[in-house]
């Protein structure tokens, strides 16, 4: 969502500050600012639109500043504009900036307004640094202040803040939304995500919930929620700073679609493969695994898509009760407990806000343990779950999620061949399981072949406004994985349905300006889904078929054959979905959108 970046140093920071704000811009802006401390003075830009607007305004007044705050803002109070860009600012001598959600910001701005503050900006976030000024007023220092402050938020927060008074410190919180320290030489630096400082550091501390931390370019102390100082691990990250980087791709996005061979076979690797080692999962997971009876998945987005292909594979090949469903449901409704059900939840961040609060809200006996498939070392769900398997994937860029989706499937189907064991899962089914994970690499490869047919395709989109998407079985979701793809990048509207399901409604929407997407495998409900797209087909539908030759679908004026690779039952879920991320992309080149950075759009989301 949001990003944060500071830092305080012996030397300029302005640079610092602005890499560390092009670095965030994947995660989702609509507003970038700075705020600056040099001479007793506060400086502060601000503006609406990309973070090179920013930047040309600091080149027209460089500063050598040595400490400063900034932002990218993705707006949830407040339309996007400058007056509701961060920093903000109070009496011209603090100012924060802030990630997350103020639920009683109503009511501590009219407190506020009492007391005579004027409000420039419509955002919940301007009633902390007024309560800060407060706070200061009465004669606390900086941290104290925002200790203080943090006492009186009700929701969810990352802060960082800086005052004249404090003219080397920074003091920062968090609750709800991820914060980090990183350690320099003579320097040290807060952000709401470690690669906004990758280029300054590789050395991180990853602050715990309801901690406070401040920091000066020579010290810094932590706070735990009770106010206790205390001591937190460095970590050192070992990533190369190249997989931030489009390289020879014109989109983060196709660079990540190309990624897939290796992350898959890197991500299949990591469980050591033929057997699984189940320590990748910890220390005690064989332990816990022994005793599981039922699954219970929570996800959102993507992740969910993955949670319900994650259902079919369980219950069909071991027959092993799974329950899917969406995080920010999940966490309001009172559930039916089930003795010795695994808590699994899936997010490509470890940061996805409805996830982890569904994990919170778990009553300490409704699950036996929890366990999280994420593609981010150190997240919060990470942290907090008893139970981990880290994909492969690497830094993700682009907004639309790709390799994260498809590495968690193979982390899914990982987590089958540990269950499989316990379950009695057929050795014949095994080894064509443990074949079709080899050769996984090769059939995505396969798909990247089919390309320049994809683009080509693509352009029968321009002027479409509406699609539909259809499949059967496992298929269904991969269906809706396109869809949501579609329309992420490219905007165009787009819905995904069971192919059984398009006599029951849907087709109402079919003339010869809909097109039609299926998801067609040589399986055993070929014959079903056959049936209907020839409903598609007589009401003047247009039709886009991804299908194996072995399908026997052919090319006509109004039918359109993608033809896929010949590859196992178990992992073709996968390749269909690269072949609709391909689909998805050349369309968004087509319709001209911001391909990486789509409108309204955050890569975390990390509020509710």
């Amino acid at each position: 969502m949001c990003g944060i970046v500071g830092a305080t140093a012996k030397r300029p920071v302005s640079e610092i500050l602005l890499a560390g704000l092009h670095s965030l811009e994947y995660r989702g802006y609509d507003s970038a600012g700075v705020a600056l401390l040099h001479n007793d003075e506060l400086f502060v830009s601000k503006h609406q639109g990309k973070v090179a607007i920013l930047e040309a305004a600091l080149q027209k007044q460089p500063s050598p500043s040595h400490i400063g705050i900034a932002h990218t803002r993705w707006a949830t109070h407040g339309v996007p504009s400058a007056e509701n860009a961060h920093p903000h600012v109070s009496n011209n001598r603090v100012a924060i900036v802030h990630n997350g959600i103020i639920e009683n910001h109503d009511q501590l701005r009219k407190g506020l307004q009492a007391q005579g503050f004027e409000f420039v900006s419509q955002t919940d976030s301007e009633v902390i640094v007024h309560l800060l000024s407060v706070e200061l007023h009465k004669g606390s220092d900086l941290d104290s202040a925002l200790g203080a402050v943090v006492e009186q938020l009700d929701g969810a927060y990352a802060i960082a803040a800086i005052d004249i008074a404090h003219p080397d410190r920074i003091a920062a919180a968090r609750h709800g939304s991820p914060l980090v320290l990183g350690i320099g030489f003579g320097e040290y630096f807060v952000a709401s995500d470690p690669l906004a400082l990758r280029q300054v550091t590789n050395r991180f501390i990853y602050l715990e919930e309801g901690d406070r931390v401040s920091i000066t370019p020579d010290h810094y102390q932590i706070w735990d929620k009770t106010a206790a100082s205390v001591t937190r691990p460095v970590v050192e990250l070992k990533d190369k700073l190249d997989q931030a980087s489009k390289g020879d791709f014109d989109h983060f996005m196709l660079k990540e679609i190309y990624e897939q061979p290796r992350v898959l076979a890197e991500t299949t690797s990591f469980a050591g493969l033929p057997t699984v080692d189940e320590s990748i999962f910890g220390a005690n997971a064989s332990e816990i695994f022994d005793r599981v009876d039922a699954i219970q998945i929570v996800a959102c987005g993507t992740s969910y898509h993955a949670g319900m292909v994650a259902k079919y594979w369980f219950e069909s090949h071991l027959g092993m009760p799974c329950n899917v469903e969406v995080a920010s449901e999940f966490r309001y409704r009172l559930r039916a407990k089930r003795p010795n059900t695994l808590l699994l939840t899936i997010s490509q961040s470890g940061e996805t806000a409805d996830s982890l609060a569904a994990l919170r809200d778990a009553a300490p006996d409704e699950f036996l343990a929890s366990l999280v498939i994420a593609n981010v070392d150190n997240s919060a769900l990470v942290r907090e779950s008893d139970l981990v398997f880290l994909t492969q994937a690497g830094p993700e860029i682009g907004v639309a999620s790709t390799k994260a989706f498809t590495t968690q499937l193979v982390g899914v189907l990982i987590l089958l061949l540990a269950f499989g064991r316990r379950k009695g899962m057929d050795s014949g089914f095994q080894a064509q399981l443990l074949q079709a994970l080899r050769t996984l690499p090769d059939d995505v490869e396969a798909v990247l072949v089919q390309r320049a047919r994809i683009e080509a395709v693509s352009e029968r989109f321009i002027q479409k406004h509406h699609a539909l998407f259809l499949g059967r079985g496992v298929y269904y979701p991969i269906a809706l994985e396109g869809s949501l793809k579609l329309k992420e990048i490219s905007y165009i509207h787009a819905e995904a349905y069971p192919a059984g399901e398009l006599k029951h409604g849907p087709l109402a929407l079919v003339d010869e300006e809909m097109p039609v997407i299926a998801v067609a495998p040589n399986d055993e409900l070929l014959e079903k889904l056959r049936s209907n797209l020839e409903e598609v087909r007589s009401r003047g539908g247009e039709l886009y078929v991804f299908a194996p030759q072995e399908a026997n679908f052919e090319s006509s004026d109004r039918v359109h054959v993608i033809n896929m690779p010949h590859c196992d039952a178990i992992t073709s879920p996968i390749t269909y979905t690269v072949a609709l991320q391909l689909l998805s992309y050349y369309v968004a080149i087509q319709k001209g959108t911001d391909v990486d950075k789509p409108r309204n759009l955050a890569k975390s989301v990390t509020v509710e």
